[in-house]
């Protein structure tokens, strides 16, 4: 099934909420979200710790040499990251304070605390949030992004995030972004395909008038 038919449902139901959904979706096109399901929660948690405020470009290089530290592996395991001493992660390009994030995800895949993907997909969104941002240096954004990429939910909203904010800003022609709360309201009318809402305000044009007008 080609990405566009698997969220032509979604797509539908967003072009048919208002002319601007419309307007937007008319611009981008048709839904190219392209969740990475084969990935561990655990493999999710380290990659978007590593691209945690970075452009992609300097996140696939960190990853890169990470990965390049254990190549007998395709990833490094939990143990691998646990026995990797600081400056050959700080050599990567991490930042201390994301080097105590990834020993501390590989502590919590060890001990459980951060669940296989198999039993990831027996829990709600709410259970893996409280759950996995218990650890330190993880926040409710990065867990919606395991939601979103790894785990493929198809009804995540992270109003925290700037790009969704100012997208649905941009989009209404406002003056200011919507607060993360009035945004969790707004968007309840977006259910149940707020992923799909979400990637569609991220590549909502900044400069609105010149675009979709």
């Amino acid at each position: 099934m080609s990405l566009f038919a698997r969220y032509e449902t979604c797509v539908s139901f967003l072009r048919n909420l208002d002319a601007d959904w419309a307007k937007l979706i008319a611009h981008v096109g048709p839904c190219r979200h392209d969740p990475k399901a084969a990935r561990e929660p655990y493999e999710a948690l380290i990659r978007a710790i590593g691209y945690q405020q970075l452009t992609a470009k300097a996140g696939d290089a960190i990853i890169a040499r990470l990965k390049a530290l254990h190549p007998a592996t395709a990833f490094p395991t939990p143990d691998n990251i646990l026995a990797t001493d600081f400056d050959a992660l700080r050599a990567c390009g991490f930042s201390a304070s994301k080097i105590a994030t990834i020993k501390a995800i590989a502590e919590g895949s060890l001990s459980g605390l951060v669940p296989s993907r198999e039993i990831a997909i027996t829990m709600s969104d709410e259970e893996l949030v409280s759950r996995i941002a218990a650890i330190k240096g993880i926040g409710r954004w990065t867990v919606e992004m395991l939601l979103m990429y790894s785990l493929e939910r198809m009804d995540v909203l992270p109003v925290d995030d700037f790009g969704v904010r100012e997208g649905y800003r941009a989009l209404k022609s406002l003056p200011t972004q919507p607060k993360p709360r009035e945004l969790r309201e707004i968007g309840k009318a977006w259910a149940p395909h707020r992923t799909v809402a979400s990637w569609y305000l991220w590549r909502m044009p900044r400069e609105r008038g010149n675009v979709l007008d």
